[in-house]
């Protein structure tokens, strides 16, 4: 009988732990953290006051090689759809935003990039892998969570946000 109550009380410790992950867990169908912060340029953007815009969130850092490749397909994602209310931000994770603004020095990009140097955002939206992308619908509302970044991507992002345009 101790035995019993022992298990019982053991599975319902697991439970509640598992329980609490998930409700800070970022989820599809909930609503988008809101947050403000300052992009490259040095105007502040604050993702509620986004309402009625398609807003694709990426997490990158300059040590991460799929960033790196993923970084033309989110600027033709930009070029192809903004004018449709698409705008894609890219938020850089790492603490020196020096190694993300040489990282950047390459390339040529129009959408807005930030830096989260407390890993405050990041945490917020439970980022585990690099990159993480994060869709928003024009409700404040995710609706597409991918982790890591490889071939073929281009064509999930493009068709998820075709979706999105067409509700």
């Amino acid at each position: 009988m101790l035995l019993n109550k022992k298990w019982f009380q053991s599975a319902l410790a697991v439970l509640a732990i598992v329980m609490s992950m998930n409700a800070h867990a970022l989820n599809v169908g909930q609503a988008a953290p809101d947050f403000t912060l300052k992009n490259m340029q040095g105007v502040n953007l604050n993702l509620t006051e986004q309402r009625g815009n398609i807003i694709l969130i990426n997490f990158w850092a300059s040590w991460c090689g799929p960033c790196r490749k993923e970084m033309p397909v989110l600027q033709a994602l930009q070029d192809k759809y903004q004018d449709l209310g698409v705008k894609v931000w890219g938020i850089n994770v790492e603490q020196e935003n020096q190694a993300g603004r040489d990282f950047l020095k390459d390339l040529d990009l129009s959408f807005s990039i930030f830096f989260d140097e407390t890993n405050a955002l990041s945490k917020t939206y439970q980022v585990e892998a690099m990159p993480t992308t994060v869709i928003v619908d024009r409700d404040g509302v995710v609706r597409y969570v991918y982790q890591g970044y490889r071939d073929g991507f281009d064509k999930k992002y493009a068709k998820a946000i075709k979706k999105l345009i067409r509700e």
